[in-house]
């Protein structure tokens, strides 16, 4: 017998008071909502729901919360053009200045009423509903009216795939993920390369990667994984109906291993092989060529308004790098060209702040021209805005994940960003709160240590309460009212976004979620994965298995009874195989366990602990600079693989039992 519990972790029970008579107190949501008059009762949709619209602009947006909603509530609305009426949720635009381009009212009574100027207003509008509408087992709204609207018109998270890469279905869960909690943007970090004292300070054996298909440098593509010209316009596309931006960048002149292995003449001997030889004379013409396969032509592969140049870091390493002067006004002189090739193509420019170390007479376009202030001591950012750029605030010790590296934050310290910081806050600078030089804000995952284990999941992991909170900083600024753990606790509540269960987030607090008395080979269950923090237990009547034969797996790992390199018990994901030194003699019964959580996995023998793989130091360089391999796994329960052992009494926990 199967039994699956897919019911929500936490149930908010605030409705039942909504009958009482009494004012409705404001509605949870992420980011928090502006403002709020309560009203007496609730809006309980009908059990066929009806979404109207003004007029036609409107439907596709209608037609995105019709889909969500019918994805998250199994219920799909009617979409149509008409007027609020009783029981309906309507949709339209109307002008008031107060909102500015992304803020909306919602008037709840007998009917929903959501306004805004622009579409992007009513779109965020449909994602306060559905957070709503998921608190409740009836989906009923309370009574009330809402105005909201951002302090920060950027809102967004770099993602380094140079370094780890990143399939493009993941990137389109992320970004309905940052659409759900009102983020507005996603940079694709598109090249980089490892640090070269982990691979034996040989340049040619440093991971390097460019992560997009190129037709006029064939073979500079990464083969490890990459997306395709057309795949990457249609990610751009698709992710404009959830008023996602998405910012390519390609990173030069420095973090560019993968051009100069490409071309080694372009490489630098001074600097490093990971940065440009800004000299060369054939560097200009050779990246002028990268930046026009994707910009020129009837569909560019670059669409959207935002191109990063990079720009940061260049002679990081180098003692005196601000008075190497040839080199620096080299740099310079680049980094003005390559803002306006960027510009000549109708697009806007995007920097890294990197002047306060190059100093020099050759001047460098400003105007017009975004730069991310992440450590003053490459851009003071006061300086900045007075040269006329706009600031993206990324401070580095605030808001950057490097995972597992021991540095910056492995998860950032969400309580401190709720409590202390929003964009104004950059590094030791504060600003003033929506100083118009501010245009928002980012945080920032910077996948280091190339090789260490971390897979997709163990990113996801460390961002998705990072999203949360910088929903809120980013939306609300100083403007929150309620309390860090009221909020990290509520959060929690709140889905992924619709359809979206990446944490492996099953069943009610510590129940068993899934369970079968003889699991089937090749049979296929409900459950996809199962998150950190599971036990997973089974008995085994064990017979020899070929090398390869799985237990379980999901599109993400595969756990094997006999892996395939040494017939051990394993499991992979993202190209890593991690095994316990164990397998079942043949003919042996043995009752099994698995424990997992974001630092370790572990296998428990007849109710003994056999072996944990733990976090571990995998390289080391000269005893200063450490790497470490983590072994964790999100558990697999979808898909059975052809074994032949009985497997019996199998049961999955979503926590981890004694």
């Amino acid at each position: 017998m199967k039994r699956f519990l897919l019911i929500a972790a936490i149930v908010l029970t605030a409705l039942a008071g909504y009958a009482s008579g009494t004012q409705n107190p404001k509605p949870f949501v992420v980011p928090e909502l502006r403002e709020w008059s309560g009203a007496v009762g609730a809006f309980t949709p009908e059990s066929s729901p009806v979404i109207t619209v003004a007029d036609e602009t409107l439907l596709e947006v209608a037609n995105n919360y019709a889909d969500d909603y019918g994805t998250m509530f199994g219920v799909y609305p009617k979409v149509t053009i008409g007027k609020p009426a009783k029981g309906t949720i309507h949709l339209a635009i109307k002008k008031d200045r107060r909102l500015g381009t992304e803020g909306y009212h919602i008037d709840i009574t007998d009917r929903i009423v959501v306004t805004a100027t622009e579409k992007i207003g009513v779109y965020w509008a449909t994602r306060t509903l559905l957070q709503i509408a998921e608190q409740s087992e009836t989906h009923s709204l309370p009574c009330g009216k809402i105005t909201d609207f951002p302090d920060y018109g950027v809102r967004g998270l770099s993602m380094d795939v140079g370094r780890k890469f990143f399939p493009m279905e993941y990137l389109k869960d992320l970004v309905e993920i940052l659409s759900y909690y009102k983020m507005n943007s996603l940079r694709i970090h598109l090249n980089d390369n490892g640090f070269l004292y982990y691979f034996g300070n040989d340049w040619d054996k440093t991971y390097s990667a460019f992560r997009l298909e190129s037709d006029t440098y064939p073979g500079l593509t990464a083969r490890d994984g990459y997306y395709t010209k057309q795949e990457f316009r249609d990610f751009q596309i698709e992710s404009a109906k959830s008023f996602v931006d998405i910012v390519p960048e390609i990173d030069i002149p420095a973090h560019s291993l993968a051009f100069s292995k490409y071309k080694p003449e372009l490489g630098s001997k001074e600097f490093g092989m990971d940065h440009l030889n800004l000299l060369n004379e054939e560097l200009i013409p050779f990246i002028d060529g990268l930046f026009a396969e994707y910009l020129t032509g009837d569909n560019p592969v670059f669409i959207n308004e935002y191109v990063h140049i990079g720009t940061d870091e260049f002679g990081k390493d180098y003692e005196g790098f601000e008075n190497k002067r040839e080199t620096t006004e080299k740099f310079r002189a680049f980094m003005d060209h390559y803002i306006r090739l960027i510009e000549g193509y109708g697009k806007k420019p995007w920097v890294w702040g990197s002047l306060s170390t190059a100093p020099g007479e050759t001047p460098v376009k400003t105007e017009g021209v975004m730069l991310d202030a992440w450590y003053n001591g490459y851009a003071d950012p006061r300086e900045m805005v007075k040269l006329g750029f706009k600031i993206n605030s990324i401070p580095d010790g605030m808001v950057y994940i490097v995972p597992n590296a021991g540095y910056y934050h492995d998860y950032l310290n969400t309580r401190w960003l709720y409590e202390n910081w929003t964009p104004a806050r950059v590094g030791n600078e504060q600003f003033d709160e929506k100083d118009p030089a501010l245009v928002g804000g980012y945080f920032a995952v910077w996948n280091d240590h190339v090789g260490n284990g971390i897979s997709v999941q163990d990113v996801h992991h460390r961002i998705m309460d990072a999203i949360a909170t910088m929903s809120v900083k980013l939306w609300d600024g100083i403007n929150t009212t309620m309390p860090y753990d009221d909020f990290y606790k509520a959060s929690k509540i709140l889905s992924e976004a619709p359809g979206i269960n990446r944490l492996g987030r099953i069943g009610a607090p510590e129940t068993l979620v899934f369970e079968t008395t003889r699991l089937t080979p090749k049979s296929v269950n409900l459950v996809r994965e199962l998150g950190f923090g599971y036990t997973v237990e089974f008995d085994i009547d064990a017979v020899p298995e070929d090398k390869g034969t799985v237990l379980l797996s999901s599109p993400e790992t595969t756990f094997y009874l006999s892996d395939p390199v040494k017939g051990l018990f394993g499991f992979a994901r993202d190209g890593y195989l991690n095994t316990f030194n164990f397998r079942p003699y043949s003919g042996e019964k043995v009752h099994i366990k698995i424990t997992g959580d974001n630092e370790s996995t572990t296998l428990w023998v007849n109710g003994k602990k056999y072996e944990s793989l733990d976090k571990v130091t995998q390289w080391h360089n000269e005893g200063k600079n450490k790497m470490y391999y983590l072994s964790t796994m999100m558990f697999p329960l979808e898909q059975a693989g052809n074994f032949k052992s009985a497997v019996t009494n199998f049961k999955a926990y979503n926590y981890i039992t004694k």
